[in-house]
């Protein structure tokens, strides 16, 4: 039996498979090479609100301290219950980088992040955890809960 796929502006789908043309509708960075970062997440719909706990990992995140400029590393975990919608990971790539020359205080980051991941893919529950690497012999991780 042989499958026959679908062209979807550059993309092709199994007709099969749960994902359809329509789910990608509103999707205006993926795929694309030349998206800027901007301070926003674009999302897909959920096929199963509340079946399924997302964990994404962001391993290279770069921030400035707000005093004294100096670049700051970190490792960035977001665990989440979809509801209607999924978060569509290259907006997030772009949205982190975003921060990349923001001075910001590491628990600042963690709110900052939570509150916009719930303003635009609004979870069911939604924990960000950022784990900064050690300066002056202090890492720094902090934790955001969604109420």
């Amino acid at each position: 039996m042989s499958t026959t796929l679908i062209p979807v502006s550059n993309h092709f789908l199994f007709p099969d498979m749960p994902t359809s043309k329509q789910d990608l509708t509103g999707l205006s960075k993926l795929g694309k090479s030349d998206s800027k970062p901007i301070r926003q997440l674009e999302v897909f719909p959920n096929h199963a609100p509340g079946e399924i706990e997302v964990e994404l990992f962001c391993t290279e995140f770069t921030c400035r301290c707000p005093l004294t400029n100096q670049p700051d590393y970190a490792e960035i975990r977001i665990i989440y219950v979809p509801n209607k919608f999924v978060v569509e990971s290259k907006s997030l790539k772009l949205y982190l980088e975003t921060f990349r020359e923001v001075g910001v205080f590491h628990e600042h980051l963690a709110v900052d992040i939570g509150r916009d991941f719930m303003k635009f893919v609004k979870p069911k529950k939604c924990e960000v955890e950022v784990m900064f690497n050690s300066r002056g012999g202090i890492a720094i991780r902090a934790k955001w809960t969604s109420a």
